[in-house]
C-alpha cells in the first residue's frame, strides 16, 4: 500500500470514503495515496453532489464506489498512454477511461501514478482538449 496523504485533505472525501464498506474504504484510501503521491499540488474536492475528485489545474481523477467495484475515472481524452493496460472501460470514450478494481485485487500503483503524472502535465501544458485540437 502507499504511505498515507501528504497534500491536503478534504473532510467531505473522508465523509465519502468512511461511509463505504471496508474493502472499498481501503481501495479509495490506497488511490487518495497514490493521486497525492503523484504530484505535491494534488487538491482534492467533492464534485457531482457527492464524488471524491482529484484535480490540478483540471480534473485528474475521480472516484465512483459501484456495488462490487471501485471506478477510477481518469480525465486524459484517451490521450495518456496504458502500456501495462490498466483501463478496464471508456478507450473510446473522448473525455474518461475508467479502471475498475475490485475486493481483493491488487492496484497497479506505479502504472497508475504515471497515468496521473502524466494527466496532470497535460493539464499544466492546457488540458486534454487543447492539446488534441493542437494535434489534429
Amino acid at each position: 500500500m502507499v504511505g498515507s496523504v501528504s497534500g491536503a485533505t478534504d473532510p467531505r472525501v473522508d465523509a465519502f470514503i468512511e461511509s463505504l464498506p471496508a474493502w472499498q474504504q481501503d481501495i479509495c484510501r490506497e488511490v487518495r495515496a497514490i493521486a497525492h503521491a503523484a504530484d505535491s499540488e494534488m487538491a482534492e474536492t467533492i464534485k457531482r453532489t457527492r464524488l471524491p475528485y482529484f484535480v490540478l489545474e483540471g480534473n485528474v481523477c475521480g472516484l465512483l464506489a459501484a456495488r462490487d467495484h471501485v471506478n477510477v475515472f481518469l480525465y486524459d481524452g484517451a490521450m495518456v498512454p496504458d502500456p501495462e493496460g490498466i483501463i478496464t472501460s471508456g478507450r473510446e470514450n473522448k473525455t474518461a477511461r475508467t479502471v475498475a478494481i475490485r475486493q481483493g485485487e491488487k492496484i497497479n500503483a506505479r502504472a497508475l501514478t504515471e497515468m496521473l503524472r502524466a494527466i496532470v502535465a497535460n493539464n499544466r501544458a492546457g488540458g486534454w482538449r487543447k492539446l488534441k485540437g493542437a494535434a489534429g
